[in-house]
């Protein structure tokens, strides 16, 4: 049998787009801007002026997940563990409650980047925040968080 010879698909493509002479640099094309991550100089002064809730959604304000440079993903760590080792165990389930789904899904993915690489203390309260964390955002949150391609 023939095949059917009346079909126009084969129109729709752009043979331009394959042309060898079109040469169009990939730097003048208009990238969007990277993340930079969170303002140290803003967390920290929240933090001196005893605003903890103002710092922590400061510290999760641009996160960096998208980004490719690895200096600023470890610099907002840095940011986000500082935040997290301020609050008082009182306060973290406020905090918490606070954040949307996508949120409390950055927030697992900080506190599991943080086991990671343990500081002084930090364990024991990165478990802290991970058991109100889970309360909120339960099962799927650390499935999302292990499953996810994107690192913070």
């Amino acid at each position: 049998m023939a095949k059917n010879t009346l079909s126009s698909r084969f129109r729709k493509l752009d043979i331009d787009e394959f042309d060898e002479n079109k040469f169009v640099d990939d730097q003048l094309q208009e990238e969007p801007a990277e993340p930079q991550g969170p303002d140290q100089g803003e967390v920290d002064s929240l933090i001196r002026q005893g605003d903890l809730l103002g710092a922590f959604h400061a510290a999760f304000q641009d996160s960096p997940d998208n980004s490719k440079n690895q200096a600023v993903k470890e610099r907002a760590e840095g940011i986000v563990l500082k935040v997290l080792t301020s609050f008082k165990s009182n306060d973290i389930e406020q905090a918490v409650k606070t954040l949307d789904r996508r949120g409390v899904d950055l927030l697992m993915k900080c506190i599991y980047k943080g086991f990671e690489k343990p500081s002084e203390n930090s364990s024991a309260i990165l478990l802290q925040w991970h058991e109100k964390a889970f309360v909120i955002g339960g099962l799927g949150s650390i499935v999302r968080v292990l499953t996810s391609r994107k690192t913070v």
